[in-house]
């Protein structure tokens, strides 16, 4: 069959992409359905090529093997894979997969596949309105070694979610538009382009409903989606099998098809109550002393910091768990850790995967992880090496059965708290992985030469003992010295396969500013197959370390480079942003894809930027912006000027401002966290979750829901005192003034919103447990009474919870969950209180309340009217209680 392929030049001017010319693949004979076999919930078939091989980017494999599961009554599992070869899949130690509830019949299933014989095509409807939702009808399925086409029609205007990682818009464009998978440090995170993690699963939204698709497939790929003729999704992918979940979602509730894909993935993990505080960092603070002053500049400042973090500066040159003697001596860098926890404060470090490639200098961590084996291998068998931060380095092998043990060691020594650095979470970074060598890398030393790797000081050693906080003089210390199935690949090109992905690292190679493609695992798998899922097994491998250092204390860990399920043990910063309004803007779909889609739910850019130079107005609102992050972190490069929010005077009141505002919603989003962690229910919403008839939500990513019911509305404009957000058809309360307010399914333009403040409101029908006010730390936070907030819906009716523990154990022996229902001027406060929080509620707000009552009532006794203040202007009814919060109890009014 004739067909025509062109590789050109990206746009971008740095990856080379394969274009084919779809009709000519839609052309090609597919399969046809032989020996079908149906037997209760699965369904199996042959599939046989069906004509003339169009042998595009390779030789058509004649038979497949095609495999139909009804896994519940919400999720159907389609697998087509080689009938007669072994073919990568992602492993389940990686990705544990669901098992099928053995009870589900196709006939009681949400969704239903249908299939056509010849030309082999499937589809998969809604059962209840028989709305086909994916459909294969009309396009060739194509399966050879190195390519893989499938291709599904899509409504006109199709609203498309995910597909994750990127920076575009959180609704995806349907136009010519690529979507490639694969992870690369990608610095300045720009538009259009793979990014450092890879999520392929996306969410659909119609009016009728919302459903999801999952390809379990780590190779990488290409998913097309144009509406050049009729709206299309295409994948095109260069190994592996197709695996396909499909998920039934929702015909009223866009969160339950969140919650299914948690069913596939896993839920997140919980994080630590103190996770939630203001985090500090900055790549090239040049020594201890540096770090110990923005510690207490912020002190100084009354600026909440919780955790103080430092990126790679400490290493000696740039080795990881090494300190530098001169720069960051262990017995000063401890007294700052010893400081920070007798402050109740955390910290914090830096960890790259790469290690520095140094046999016979006596580098412990190279030496020993020589000695178990663990390195990445090259082709030949020799280990695979890379040029990274410490020069030439090598690459921990995460499938090795002692790479593990090794890991937990590195940690157990350099982060002892009794002679090392005594973290408190992990910051993993590089892990895509990344490397700074050029393809071909046939010369990582001299690369490395070029590159000046590892960098120099630009500055002077300190006073080793020069006081800090406050000192009179410094203290000394002894400083610790640490410097299966078998896939075969033969006769394909790794390198350099048929179909080009465009990829946008370097030259598009796959190989390009990364680990070879052609290196081995030491189970035998290839890195072209495992590329993408190396951060999160890194994530894995860091999190079990912390678990071995604290053991029965959850993790801390924040990463990089992330897969489909990565939420299950880390957390994830968007990466190298710059300190521009337009990535400001793009963080809210960034965290809104990672916590809204993907399951990764501690999410947060870094404010500010990373990039380039911030300015007073950006950094204001952009730590206004941040503090509605569930991850809050401060973080920029060595070659932009210093932006803690202690610099200019408006960023330090607008931190200030925000994060009252923040920390008195700690224990709302820690509820919601635990939800998530429970079911999948997102913390970070978009607001068509909220409204899903309401289309003009669709393309919102300006705003967001923080939590279930804090609408979030940032200006989003340079130096501009005005935002005009969109308010749906229900009620809603301004958060500083309580004041109701009548959304119209329109926008309305706020004024007058000055750089140290931020627009938020409280959906109607949420009872809102609040501290009373901020504090310093998260523990000075648990000592400080609670407040509900009752804000009734357009019913008159409202309810809430609130989910409260130690904060920090991974079981908890006790713990309090309760309830909140307000009906006719009546809030009860129900639940189990195994856990005592040791504080007051201090008060009840009643919002949207017409008059002033005549008696207020706790527990059916009058309070006395000096405990009882009515606001005729915002309506509020605020009735003083200051009870302990131990144990249930009603107000009312009337």
């Amino acid at each position: 069959m004739m067909w025509r392929r062109l590789t050109v030049l990206s746009l971008l001017g740095v990856a080379y992409a394969t274009i084919t010319d779809p009709s000519v693949l839609d052309a090609c004979p597919g399969y046809k359905a032989t020996h079908v076999n149906v037997g209760g919930a699965k369904l199996t078939a042959n599939l046989e090529l069906a004509g003339t091989a169009c042998n595009v980017f390779g030789p058509d494999i004649n038979k497949l093997k095609l495999e139909v599961t009804y896994e519940t009554k919400t999720r159907i599992h389609v697998k087509i894979s080689d009938a007669s070869s072994a073919r990568y899949e992602v492993p389940e130690s990686v990705l544990p997969r669901p098992k099928a509830d053995p009870f589900t019949l196709p006939q009681s299933s949400a969704i239903q596949f249908n299939y056509t014989t010849s030309p082999f095509s499937f589809s998969i409807f809604r059962k209840k309105t028989e709305e086909v939702l994916f459909s294969t009808a009309s396009h060739a399925l194509i399966f050879e070694p190195q390519y893989l086409r499938l291709k599904t029609n899509l409504p006109s205007n199709a609203n498309i979610y995910g597909l994750g990682e990127h920076t575009d818009t959180f609704r995806l464009p349907t136009h010519n538009y690529t979507r490639t998978l694969w992870s690369r440090d990608a610095y300045l995170v720009p538009n259009g382009t793979n990014l450092y993690g890879n999520h392929p699963i996306y969410f659909e939204h119609r009016t009728s409903g919302t459903h999801g698709v999952f390809l379990a497939n780590s190779n990488g790929m290409d998913i097309k989606l144009d509406d050049t003729n009729l709206t299309t999704l295409e994948y095109n992918v260069i190994g592996g099998i197709l695996d396909f979940y499909f998920l039934a979602g929702s015909e009223t509730d866009p969160t339950e098809v969140a919650r299914q894909y948690a069913e596939i993935v896993g839920t997140p993990a919980e994080v630590p109550y103190w996770s939630l505080g203001l985090h500090q960092c900055r790549f090239g603070y040049q020594n201890y002393i540096e770090v110990a002053e923005v510690i207490t500049n912020y002190s100084a400042a009354a600026i909440p910091l919780e955790t103080m973090w430092t990126d790679i500066d400490y290493m000696f040159k740039r080795r990881i768990f090494t300190i530098d003697p001169d720069y960051f001596p262990m017995s000063r860098m401890r007294e700052i850790v010893d400081y920070l926890h007798s402050h109740d404060q955390r910290f914090v470090l830096m960890t790259d995967p790469a290690v520095a490639y140094l046999p016979g200098e006596g580098y412990p961590t190279f030496d020993r992880g020589t000695q178990a084996d663990i390195w990445l291998k090259a082709a030949n068998g020799s280990v695979s090496l890379g040029a990274v931060w410490p020069g030439v380095t090598v690459f921990p092998d995460w499938f090795h059965p002692k790479v593990q043990d090794y890991w937990n060691r590195e940690f157990a020594i350099f982060y002892s708290p009794k002679r090392g650095l005594d973290i408190d979470g992990a910051w993993i970074d590089m892990n895509e992985p990344s490397s700074f060598c050029n393809y071909p890398c046939t010369d990582p030393f001299q690369q490395a030469k070029e590159q000046d790797l590892p960098p120099p000081r630009t500055s002077l050693p300190p006073d080793p003992h020069a006081p800090i906080f406050n000192q009179t003089q410094g203290q000394t210390q002894t400083t610790l010295s640490l410097n299966r199935k078998r896939v075969n690949h033969s006769g394909e090109d790794l390198q350099n396969p048929p179909y080009a992905i465009a990829n946008a690292a370097g030259s598009g190679a796959l190989s390009d500013r990364t680990a070879y493609v052609d290196a081995k695992h030491a189970n035998g798998l290839m890195e072209y197959d495992t590329h993408n899922l190396y951060g999160t097994m890194m994530s894995t491998a860091t999190h079990n370390a912390m678990l071995a250092r604290r053991p029965g204390l959850r993790t801390l860990v924040i990463t990089r480079s992330t897969f489909a399920g990565a939420g299950t043990r880390v957390g994830k910063w968007l990466g190298d942003n710059n300190s521009e309004w337009e990535h400001y803007r793009k963080s809210i779909a960034g965290i809104l894809g990672m916590a809204g889609i993907y399951q990764v739910p501690m999410v947060g850019a870094d404010i500010c930027g990373y990039a380039g130079n911030t300015t007073e107005t950006l950094c204001a609102r952009w730590a206004m912006l941040g503090a509605f992050y569930t991850f809050m972190r401060d973080h920029n490069s060595d070659t932009s000027i210093s932006q803690e929010f202690y610099r200019w005077p408006t960023v330090a009141q607008a931190a200030r401002n925000v994060l009252d505002i923040r920390y008195r919603l700690i224990d709302y989003v820690y509820t919601a966290l635990h939800q998530q962690h429970i079911d999948g229910t997102p913390v970070l919403q978009p607001l068509w979750y909220q409204y899903p008839q309401d289309a003009s939500t669709f393309p919102i990513d300006l705003q967001f829901f923080f939590g279930p019911s804090i609408l979030v509305s940032p200006v989003t404009e340079e130096n501009s005192t005005t935002v005009s957000p969109y308010f749906p058809k229900d009620i809603f309360y301004d958060f500083q003034t309580l004041a109701p307010f009548e959304g119209q399914g329109s926008s309305v333009t706020l004024e007058n919103v000055n750089f140290t403040s931020i627009p938020v409101h409280i959906k109607g029908g949420v009872v809102l447990p609040l501290r009373e006010k901020g504090a310093m730390t998260t523990t000075e936070l648990r000592k400080t009474d609670f407040e509900l907030v009752v804000a009734p819906g357009t019913d008159g009716q409202a309810t809430g919870s609130l989910y409260f523990d130690d904060g920090v154990s991974i079981t908890q022996k006790f713990s309090t969950t309760v309830l909140f229902s307000f009906k006719k001027s009546i809030l009860s406060v129900t639940g189990q209180f195994g856990f005592t929080t040791q504080v007051n509620v201090a008060r009840v707000k009643f919002l949207n309340v017409s008059k002033a009552p005549k008696n207020v009532k706790l527990n059916g006794r009058d309070l006395k009217k000096s405990s009882v203040e009515y606001d005729p202007i915002g309506k509020v009814l605020i009735a003083s209680l200051g009870i302990p919060f131990r144990q249930g109890f009603d107000v009312d009014y009337s």
